[in-house]
């Protein structure tokens, strides 16, 4: 496994951690609902280079994309 993809998988779970917090849910179902999103799949894309920036700024991106607020999503 590359360097990259250490550091997607680190950024992974704490944004995970980060949702479970913000919803009460365990780490667990928040990762399941994480990985269904639009976010997740971007960061798991090696070509956004979404994986250079803070697990906050990716946070905020899920929440963006949660709340449906596309503008918001996209310019991030």
């Amino acid at each position: 496994m590359n360097k990259i993809y250490l550091c997607i998988d680190a950024l992974a779970a704490d944004v995970a951690d980060k949702f479970a917090q913000e919803s009460e849910a365990t780490i667990t179902e928040a990762l399941q609902a994480f990985m269904k999103t639009k976010t997740y799949a971007l960061l798991f894309d090696e070509q956004s280079l979404l994986y250079l920036e803070s697990a906050k700024y990716i946070f905020d991106m899920l929440q963006a994309e949660q709340r449906e607020d596309w503008d918001y999503w996209m310019e991030a």
